[in-house]
Order: structure tokens, then sequence, then C-alpha cells
């Protein structure tokens, strides 16, 4: 787990300074020693947040203005949006997978994978193949004037960019 403040889940309680414990920093710190644990999987955690972050340098996603939810579809779980040049697929559903999901894109061009959370090297199964290009279609999808197809494998979040 990764959550608002960045701190990922931690086997015991994470408690900041506040007026309820007397301002103590004691159990506020991220358990680095975590990492190290072979039989713990917070190594590929640790893994994605390091390439999170650096795919964040790249294209600045969180500095840009605005962003447009083209896709939030509560069956299949699946929500897209865009912000600044980067095109960000969720699919939270725990066991359906969608090959060929049309998803709506602002700009034509081909597109491919910039960040998977489904990597082997994030602890996941490498359902995704980061040699394919994405190609737009002129054809107009969720309020976007252009759509491309992927496969989005169960419970993956994927980030994808253009590369023209």
């Amino acid at each position: 787990l990764n959550f608002i403040g960045n701190e990922f889940g931690h086997p015991e309680w994470l408690d900041f300074p506040r007026v309820g414990n007397n301002e103590s920093y004691h159990h506020a710190r991220r358990q680095w020693n975590l990492i190290d644990d072979s039989l713990l999987r917070y190594a590929f955690l640790n893994e994605f947040d390091a390439e999170m972050n650096a795919t964040e340098e790249r294209f600045r996603w969180l500095s840009a203005s605005g962003a447009w939810v083209s896709t939030k579809h509560q069956d299949d779980k699946v929500i897209v949006f865009e912000r600044s040049s980067a095109l960000f697929v969720f699919n939270f559903h725990p066991n359906k997978s969608f090959p060929d999901y049309r998803i709506g894109v602002e700009k034509a061009g081909k597109y491919r994978i910039v960040l998977d959370s489904d990597e082997q090297r994030f602890g996941g199964h490498s359902r995704v193949d980061h040699n394919t290009d994405f190609f737009t279609q002129p054809e107009g999808w969720n309020g976007r004037r252009n759509s491309l197809l992927v496969y989005i494998p169960s419970r993956v979040a994927l980030v994808f960019a253009p590369t023209d």
C-alpha cells in the first residue's frame, strides 16, 4: 500500500506528531529496514515508488495544470485520465482483464508504456508487452478526439506517453 503521505503500509502503527501523542516523532518514521526482508514484499513497493517518482520527474504531471478524466466505468472498474503529456489507465477490477479496451485521448500519434505496476521488478506478473506501439485512431471516444486500444490486465496501473 502507498498512502496519501507517500508512506507505505507498515506492519505496525504509524502516528505523526500531534497533541494526542505529546507531539512525539517516535512512531512517525518510515521503516526502511522492511525493504531488506526477503520474506516481505516491501522491496517491490520501494522499487515502484522510486520509478513512479522518476517518471513524474520526466513528465511533471504533479505540477501540470488541469487534467481530463475520460473514463470512469463502474462495472469495469476502469479509470482513464490525461494529465500533462501522460495518459493514466487504471484497472481496479479484482479478476477481469480487458483486451482491446478503447480509451479516449486528445493527442493523435503513437504511444508507449512508460510505467507499468505489473512489471516483475515491482512484484507483478509482466502481462503487458512493453515493445508494443499503440497508435491512435481518429475515432473520438469519451469526449476526446482520438482513441486507442490497449490491453489492461486486472489490478494494474499503466501510464502511457506519446513518442512523437
